[in-house]
């Protein structure tokens, strides 16, 4: 095996590793974190049933963020909803045999890299022209965008510019998986997108990309509004 190969296959395995280690902290964190108030975003619902579906309402539609502004529920929603395509279509890269769905979405994940960075594109407009947005962005608010788009558009020239060797590049992700390492392409614009793609799993857990799975631990989400059902008491406070 090449160096190349060796590198960037050590590479992975630690990305692997501080994305899972860091994403069970950081849920670990948002499980012990206190909720001494009683604080859902009204109108909420009264029952646990109630809350599971406005959970899922937020997810799938992003219904606040549609209620809050047109312009940025629309880039941002097609961006996950791109992005989970994208994701799907890359599932075939670690199944051997591939999975029904999974090919049956190849076709459409190939055409959401477009939309993810179209998207992308929207959202990192939204934070230089509108001048409340552009206020509060930090450099890596916009490191991410760029981040985010450096990936989509280096996906997208391997698929529609500089083709790479699928086969081989299968089988060097499939050998991560069951570690028996394999010869990775050479080719630059892959070794770009992978590095890209690793850099992104490590900075996920610190970065407000944890906002995907902090969502469910948001007490103006995820609490029932029954403060005239009963008394709101934490253990800590009782």
């Amino acid at each position: 095996m090449s160096a190349i190969a060796a590198g960037y296959a050590a590479l992975l395995y630690l990305a692997a590793a501080v994305l899972v280690v860091g994403v069970a902290l950081k849920v670990r964190l948002y499980l012990r974190t206190p909720a001494p108030l009683l604080i859902p975003t009204t109108p909420a619902p009264t029952t646990n049933g109630g809350v599971a579906l406005r959970l899922a309402r937020e997810v799938v539609f992003f219904e606040s963020l549609f209620r809050s502004s047109k312009w940025t529920w629309l880039f941002g929603w097609t961006f996950h909803a791109a992005l989970l395509l994208v994701l799907l279509r890359h599932l075939r890269y670690f199944q051997q045999p591939v999975w029904e769905p999974v090919v049956l979405v190849q076709s459409a994940g190939a055409y959401a890299g477009f939309a993810m960075v179209l998207g992308l594109a929207g959202l990192w407009a939204r934070r230089w022209l509108v001048d409340r947005v552009r206020y509060i962005s930090t450099i890596s608010d916009h490191l991410h965008l760029v981040l985010l788009l450096a990936i989509g558009l280096t996906g997208l020239a391997m698929r529609f510019v500089n083709h790479t060797d699928i086969i081989a590049l299968k089988a060097f992700t499939l050998g991560l998986l069951r570690l028996d390492w394999q010869p990775l392409p050479a080719d630059p614009v892959l070794l770009v997108h992978l590095a890209l793609v690793a850099l992104l799993m490590m900075v996920f857990p610190i970065s407000k990309l944890m906002h995907a799975p902090g969502l469910f631990f948001s007490p103006t989400r995820n609490q029932a509004d029954t403060a005239r059902e009963r008394r709101h008491v934490t253990r800590w406070a009782a």
